[in-house]
C-alpha cells in the first residue's frame, strides 16, 4: 500500500541543531520541501516540491561536484557514519539522498531471533533517524542493505519494519526502502507480509537486471521499486578462467552493457521504477580495483561515464574517454586460461583509439590475483603490484616476465588521454 508523504520542512529539528549546528549556518533551514509517492494514470511517481523526480543517482562518497555536472541528482548512502558531510555537501549541489540505515547481518552473525540484541539496534538507528530526518537533502530512507544475502531467519523483515514504521511516526516527510541482494523471491514474499511500512522495494542488480520488473511481480510485489544498485558485470556473474578466476569486462565493454541496461532495465520501466544509484562511483577494491571502480584512484574516468551523461542530460560529453580491445598474452586466448612458467618471457598486447584523436599513454602492472573473497561489498584490501617484471610497459605491446613464484596472477592495462579520461582491460594468468 502506497503512503502519502505531503509534509513541509518548516523547522530542522531541535536534535539536529545541538548536534550539528553548524549545519545551521550552511543550509537554509526554513526552505521548504514536499515528498510523496503517488500512483498517476497507472504508473508510480516521486514527486519532489510537487513535481516528478526520477532519481538518476549514484551510490558513493567521492566526486559530487561531477556527479551534479553530468546531469545527476541524487546519491545513495549505505550508512549514517559521517552522512551529515555528504548530506550538506549534497545539499549545496542541489542533489538529493537515499540515507542508509545500517543493519546486522546474519552473515556477519546477527541473530534476529536475539530480541535483546534486535532491540539495542532498534534503538541506536532511532537516534540516527531523528539527527537527519529534517536535512533538506533527505530523498528516502534506506532501511537496511542486502539484509537477505546468505540469510534464513525471515524474523529480520520484522525487524526492518519496526523501523520503517518508527520512520513513518517521526517523519511522514520520507518514503521508505529496503534493498536487496538481486531478485530473492521468498524474502521478497516475506516483505509483502512482514514489512507493510516499506513504500518502494529496491533491487541490487548488474548482469541480471533485465528480468528485475517481471521477477519482483511473479514474486507478488506490484509497486513502485528502483534499482539500487547496477552497473557493470559483478564477478559472480561473469565467466572463469580454468582455476577459476573470473573474466573482467573491458571499460569499453562495461560502457556498452551499461548503456543497454540503462535504457532496456531502467528507462524501459518507469511506469514502476522510479530511478536508479549506478554503482560505484568512486574507487572501490571488489577483487580487483577496476571491476566496478567507475574513476582509478588518481580520479580518471572509465567511458561508463560518457553513457551516463548521455542518458542523463541527452548530450554527447565533450571529451570521451579511449575505446580499449582485450589483453592478449602471446599466442594464447586469455579466456581460455593462460599458463605460463616461472620467470618465462613473454608478449602482451591491447589496441586502443580515441574518439577525439586525443594522444594516448599506456600503463601496465601485474598484481596477484586478490585472496580476499568477501562478499555483498565487504572492504576487501588492493593487493599490490609486483615490480621488476615488466620490461617495456609505456606502449600498445608490453615485454614482462613471468613471476617466479607459482600461482595466481592478473595483468592489467590503462590507457590515458590526458584529459581525465582513461580505459582499462586486465587478463588473468596462472604460473605453473
Amino acid at each position: 500500500m502506497i503512503k502519502f508523504f505531503v509534509l513541509t520542512f518548516a523547522l530542522i529539528s531541535t536534535s539536529y541543531f545541538l548536534l550539528f549546528p553548524i549545519v545551521k549556518d550552511t543550509v537554509k533551514m526554513t526552505e521548504e520541501k514536499t515528498v510523496e509517492i503517488k500512483k498517476v494514470k497507472g504508473s508510480y511517481r516521486i514527486y519532489r516540491n510537487g513535481e516528478p523526480y526520477y532519481i538518476k543517482g549514484a551510490g558513493g562518497y567521492t566526486y559530487y561536484e561531477r556527479l551534479k555536472q553530468y546531469g545527476g541528482n541524487s546519491v545513495r548512502l549505505w550508512s549514517t557514519s559521517g552522512a551529515k558531510e555528504y548530506l550538506d555537501k549534497a545539499y549545496e549541489l542541489g542533489l538529493t539522498v537515499t540515507l542508509g540505515l545500517d543493519m546486522g547481518l546474519e552473515r556477519h552473525g546477527f541473530n534476529y531471533n536475539d530480541k535483546k540484541a534486535v532491540r539495542e539496534q532498534f534503538e541506536k538507528l532511532k537516534k540516527e533517524i531523528l539527527i537527519f530526518k529534517d536535512h533538506p537533502a533527505l530523498l528516502m530512507w534506506g532501511v537496511g542493505n542486502e539484509v537477505d544475502q546468505f540469510a534464513n531467519n525471515y524474523n529480520v523483515w520484522n525487524a526492518v519494519n519496526d523501523i520503517a514504521k518508527f520512520i513513518h511516526e517521526v517523519d511522514p516527510n520520507h518514503p521508505t526502502t529496503t534493498m536487496l541482494a538481486g531478485v530473492p523471491q521468498k524474502h521478497i514474499q516475506e516483505i509483502i507480509k512482514r514489512c507493510p511500512d516499506i513504500d518502494v522495494l529496491s533491487i541490487n542488480a548488474f548482469k541480471w537486471i533485465a528480468p528485475v520488473k517481471n521477477d519482483i511481480t511473479n514474486a507478488g510485489w506490484t509497486g513502485p521499486y528502483l534499482i539500487g544498485e547496477w552497473g557493470a558485470s559483478g564477478y559472480w556473474e561473469t565467466d572463469t578462467v580454468p582455476w577459476g578466476a573470473f573474466i573482467e569486462e573491458t571499460s569499453t565493454e562495461k560502457a556498452q552493457v551499461c548503456e543497454e541496461r540503462y535504457e532496456k532495465a531502467i528507462l524501459a520501466n518507469t511506469d514502476r521504477c522510479l530511478g536508479s544509484y549506478v554503482f560505484y562511483w568512486g574507487y572501490k577494491q571488489a577483487r580487483t580495483h577496476t571491476l566496478l571502480s567507475l574513476f582509478l584512484e588518481s580520479g580518471e574516468e572509465i567511458g561508463v561515464l560518457d553513457v551516463l551523461q548521455k542518458e542523463w542530460t541527452g548530450k554527447i560529453p565533450g571529451n570521451s574517454a579511449p575505446l580499449i580491445v582485450p589483453i592478449g598474452i602471446d599466442d594464447k586466448l586469455t579466456h581460455l586460461g593462460v599458463y605460463l612458467s616461472p620467470g618465462s618471457g613473454h608478449k602482451a598486447y591491447t589496441d586502443a583509439k580515441d574518439p577525439d584523436n586525443d594522444p594516448l599513454t599506456y600503463k601496465w602492472e601485474i598484481f596477484n590475483e586478490s585472496k580476499e573473497k568477501k562478499e555483498g561489498g565487504d572492504r576487501e584490501q588492493k593487493p599490490g603490484a609486483i615490480e621488476g617484471l615488466i620490461e617495456k610497459g609505456n606502449e600498445k605491446q608490453l615485454s614482462f616476465k613471468a613471476p617466479d613464484k607459482k600461482g595466481a596472477y592478473r595483468l592489467f592495462v590503462y590507457v590515458f588521454d590526458g584529459n581525465n579520461n582513461v580505459a582499462t582491460a586486465n587478463a588473468p594468468f596462472y604460473v605453473k
